[in-house]
């Protein structure tokens, strides 16, 4: 049985507990369209005060690209140390395979994504001609659904390809909207009894690159982080496997799921989801 979570008003609660920060981006800092002033404030008081902070996204981009929404949405530099995204370590394994020969490659996903395999000796092809697939998110996120995917991965399927997924996060939040993500279709693959390989969140070789770029800002051992999200498969299911405190945003992709916000409560929605966290805010802020 897991403990009932402190519900805070604050992350200044239990920031001295703690000498790094692990932070999720979209729903946490921003919602896809602005940036949440309040988060912004928190992350920058954490710095002075305690520790470093690393941004972990699971974007299915390189750090420039996050950086260039950032600037467009209002996120400034000075309020965390370092990024690291599930595009990264993505691209880190593409071109391992890429040592062996150019790939031939079906890509899943929007044009502005193939950043992430940008330079590679990959060429995009389709799925009769492809050596694996990389899904990186839905063709058009804003219409489509995983069921529009049932005949290209029951094809994949045929074909035993194994499906890269650049981004494990089901679903993320656009200006109030669920949006599906990669990870929603990888699932799918799955269910079809298909191979997916996930690079990022709740997986544990993306921490151990976080809690490196959080040491080199540090210059120092990291000995207490603390990893805050509002993903339960993601964010919470990460931070329990890597043994990791969790702080808990309830108003995420999770919202409208949660339940009364009081220590009884919140366990009671953990344990049905498997889970545990420490604590609980209802949106990060100081």
């Amino acid at each position: 049985m897991t403990n009932p979570p402190d519900i805070l008003s604050g992350l200044s609660q239990i920031a001295g507990d703690y000498d790094a920060l692990i932070c999720d981006v979209w729903g946490v800092l921003h919602d896809g369209t602005s940036a949440r002033a309040g988060a912004i404030e928190a992350l920058k008081q954490f710095r002075a005060a305690q520790g470093p902070v690393v941004l972990l996204s699971n974007a299915p981009r390189p750090v420039a690209v996050l950086e260039e929404q950032f600037a467009r949405i209002g996120v400034p530099h000075d309020c965390y140390d370092a990024i690291v995204t599930s595009g990264v370590a993505t691209r880190e394994a593409l071109a391992i395979r890429c040592e062996e020969g150019p790939l031939r490659m079906l890509h899943i996903g929007p044009e502005r994504d193939r950043g992430v395999f940008e330079g590679l000796p990959i060429e995009c092809v389709t799925l009769e001609n492809a050596g694996v697939v990389l899904c990186t998110g839905l063709y058009d996120d804003e219409k489509e659904t995983p069921a529009d995917y049932r005949d290209l991965l029951a094809a994949l399927k045929k074909r035993e390809l194994t499906l890269l997924c650049a981004n494990p996060d089901i679903v993320v939040q656009r200006g109030g909207r669920l949006i599906w993500c990669a990870g929603a279709v990888a699932r799918a693959y799955e269910e079809a009894g298909g191979d997916a390989v996930y690079y990022g969140k709740p997986h544990k070789p993306i921490y151990a690159t976080t809690l490196e770029a959080a040491r080199r800002a540090a210059g120092r051992a990291i000995e207490r982080p603390l990893a805050v999200g509002d993903g339960l498969e993601t964010d919470i299911a990460g931070a329990n496997r890597m043994g990791l405190d969790a702080l808990f945003v309830a108003d995420g992709i999770h919202g409208e799921q949660i339940p009364a916000l009081t220590p009884q409560a919140m366990k009671q929605f953990f344990e049905a989801h498997h889970g545990s966290a420490r604590a609980v805010l209802r949106t990060l802020v100081w």
